[in-house]
């Protein structure tokens, strides 16, 4: 399976916003791989990391987002469980669950239902080591700042949106993983 011929399906290869969705996830597939080849003691499997990590924002195109030229109907943080839905149509189960698991370091159903979040109303977490790794290495960047990596202090501060439980979760894969 090449990630990039399932993107291709959905993203223009000649637009900004493919330009843009490729860029960060191979700048998120090369951290979390990096992360994966430093912590070989648990076992991550390697081949899923890249290829999840490339298709993790797969939906972006279906929300609201102009800054990143995302022109769909939905609020940007419904990208995760929309590129499940497309995964999962694409036979791809497992790349599915890193899609709707992703934001925020993952949302509980508690900070779902606090503060009425257009998602499905279950459990949006991380699981799998795969996962975590994916999640974690996505917060250091950005698509509207594509040539940087954030800091671990403005990455903390911008996860504050998504409750104190995000900021936690976090910390603990800083603390695993770097």
């Amino acid at each position: 399976m090449d990630p990039l011929d399932i993107i291709q399906k959905y993203y223009a290869t000649d637009s900004r916003l493919y330009n843009i969705l490729l860029y960060h996830s191979l700048s998120v597939a090369e951290k979390a791989m990096t992360i994966a080849l430093n912590h070989p003691e648990m076992q991550p499997d390697l081949i899923f990391i890249r290829d999840a990590a490339i298709l993790h924002d797969i939906g972006i195109f279906l929300t609201h987002a102009p800054d990143i030229d995302c022109v769909g109907a939905y609020p940007y943080i419904c990208h995760g469980y929309l590129g499940h839905d497309l995964l999962q149509k694409e036979g791809l189960p497992r790349h599915a669950l890193v899609c709707e698991r992703h934001t925020g370091m993952g949302l509980s159903l508690p900070v779902i239902l606090e503060n009425n979040l257009p998602v499905p109303h279950r459990d949006l977490l991380p699981v799998s080591i795969e996962e975590e790794m994916i999640c974690f290495a996505d917060k250091f960047f950005s698509k509207t700042a594509l040539y940087e990596e954030k800091k671990i202090g403005r990455v903390r501060k911008g996860l504050f949106k998504y409750g104190s439980e995000a900021v936690s979760r976090f910390d603990d894969c800083c603390k695993r993983f770097l």
